[in-house]
């Protein structure tokens, strides 16, 4: 089931925006620059992914600010885009909303940097922090690792379908459930109760027709 929510910039009317079944990430680490991550997103967005991700876990922020912007300035408004981690850069590039980890900042300080409009999420792993994090102003929650991944160093441990069956019964904001997901697998998920399925290995071959299979399994 999708849920229907308000995304806009601080101080503007709210925006409706639907969560997609899709959400792709972008990680500046397995591209090639700032050209590459552009190139890579805008093959997403042509295929007709709503919802990207922007992650750099190492870059200075100066550097994460350029790709950021070039990533707005690409994208337009095509895709909403979410920045990973850094709130402050997530106002500075304009982007539409913010995802956290357990070790950033809480969604209520994040809030006092992003306003109360931008998309919030939060990564969670188990069912203690779903039930805490059901709690706090996240928009929506993310789940995982469902299968096993090498997108992340020393990943939290595989949680599978039945995690993100638990997952879903401890709370009712939309899920996201990441880590593993491909072509192959993202139906079960979905069929397990996540609303959607945050993709990023998966997609980096020929993204555009990557991205173009999903959209169709999913729908």
């Amino acid at each position: 089931m999708l849920d229907t929510f308000s995304l806009a910039a601080p101080g503007s009317m709210p925006e409706p925006f639907r969560l997609p079944r899709l959400y792709a990430i972008v990680d500046a680490s397995r591209c090639s620059g700032t050209r590459a991550i552009c190139a890579f997103a805008e093959a997403l967005a042509a295929s007709g992914v709503s919802l990207i991700q922007y992650r750099n876990k190492t870059g200075a922020a100066c550097q994460i600010l350029a790709e950021a912007n070039a990533l707005r300035q690409a994208l337009g408004t095509t895709s909403k885009l979410i920045m990973n981690d850094r709130a402050d850069l997530c106002r500075l590039a304009g982007f539409d909303g913010l995802h956290l980890g357990q070790d950033d900042l809480s969604p209520e300080s994040a809030r006092r940097i992003v306003g109360a409009r931008l998309w919030l999420g939060l990564s969670t792993h188990h069912g203690g922090q779903i039930g805490v994090a059901s709690r706090t102003s996240a928009n929506y929650l993310a789940i995982g690792p469902v299968f096993e991944t090498g997108s992340k160093i020393n990943p939290d441990p595989v949680i599978g379908l039945e995690g993100v069956r638990r997952a879903r019964s401890l709370t009712t904001k939309p899920l996201v459930a990441i880590g593993g997901i491909t072509r192959a697998n993202c139906r079960q998920v979905i069929e397990a109760g996540a609303d959607s399925v945050a993709v990023l290995s998966d997609l980096l071959i020929n993204p555009r027709e990557s991205a173009g299979d999903f959209l169709r399994i999913l729908r």
